[in-house]
């Protein structure tokens, strides 16, 4: 009798196939209201789940008595309990370094639109306002050469700390749990504590994930730090920051500007203030949205599945 495996995002169906090869499969494109019950229903027979954009309750996993492993389609893994997963021992399999680059030129990108004022201007352009030559009203800030203060070195940090030394000259920060001795050798980065970051730094990029240690880090003290003429950048997750600071640090010109990816509440509310704000480049948490790397996440998550229930080494265990 095959494994049962439980998919809760739609996958292309050449990785359906090949988990149908293996597996008793139970597909789900997505969870809404409309279908939860009957998901909850499939996971009593379960032995793998396969999906992403799902906070996963432990009360779900409960329902699932014969779950060994879950395979998230996703770097982050706060959707999960993770003491659960250890206490019950089940595997949490995840997709780190497949998303880096594409998530690193989301981050790059939002430095450029925030500091060019990109989307505003081009709002500006097809609105039918340019009349002629543009005036500083219309300015926007340089990005070369101006310092990057990255709050985290992991893989995606690295990423953006390259782009931002071999291509725009830029000094760069950075604070994390600890030194990282090849970031400073190749790109010339130094390690500084978050508060002189937040002081010196004119874009602040926060690469974090989100955890009980990290959740609203980023509130009004953080802000008051940084410069008037500072822009911050957060495609990590929402609840890094406290949303309500940010606002008001945005309102009161506290910072210059915001370039963000990833919101307390997604999708963002249409009536929060961050869409009335022209300093605020807002994106529908699209970090790792392209073709090829949904693809490259969705057949290592793929993997990782297959090789728990078969009980070989997975290579990418968050827990």
């Amino acid at each position: 009798m095959k494994p049962h495996v439980v998919v809760y995002k739609k996958l292309p169906e050449h990785l359906v196939q090949r988990l149908q090869a293996e597996f008793d499969l139970t597909l789900f494109d997505r969870i809404t209201d409309d279908n939860r019950a009957d998901f909850i229903a499939a996971l009593a027979t379960a032995h793998g789940m396969i999906g992403a954009s799902l906070p996963i309750t432990n009360a779900m996993l409960e329902a699932a008595p014969q779950l060994k492993i879950v395979s998230t389609i996703s770097v982050g893994v706060d959707n999960f309990d993770l003491d659960y997963f250890r206490q019950r021992g089940l595997m949490l399999a995840h997709t780190p370094g497949v998303l880096t680059e594409a998530t690193a030129d989301t981050i790059f990108a939002l430095i450029l639109a925030s500091a060019r004022r990109v989307v505003e201007l081009a709002e500006y352009v097809k609105a039918g306002r340019w009349k002629g030559s543009i005036g500083e009203a219309q300015f926007g800030v340089n990005v070369h050469g101006k310092t990057l203060g990255l709050i985290g070195m992991g893989r995606i940090g690295s990423a953006v700390a390259r782009r931002a030394h071999h291509g725009f000259g830029m000094p760069i920060l950075y604070h994390n749990r600890r030194p990282d001795p090849e970031a400073e050798r190749e790109l010339g980065a130094r390690y500084v504590s978050k508060e002189d970051l937040l002081a010196q730094a004119d874009f602040v990029c926060v690469m974090l994930p989100l955890t009980p240690q990290t959740e609203r880090m980023f509130g009004a003290p953080e802000f008051a730090l940084m410069k008037r003429s500072a822009i911050f950048i957060n495609a990590s997750r929402g609840r890094i920051v406290d949303e309500a600071a940010l606002i008001a640090a945005l309102q009161d010109k506290t910072i210059h500007g915001a370039g963000l990816d990833v919101f307390e509440v997604e999708p963002l509310p249409l009536q929060s203030p961050l869409l009335k704000l022209p300093n605020v480049v807002a994106l529908p948490h699209i970090g790792s949205a392209t073709h090829e790397t949904r693809l490259a996440m969705a057949e290592l998550a793929v993997t990782n599945l297959i090789a728990g229930l078969r009980g070989e080494p997975v290579a990418h265990l968050a827990v």
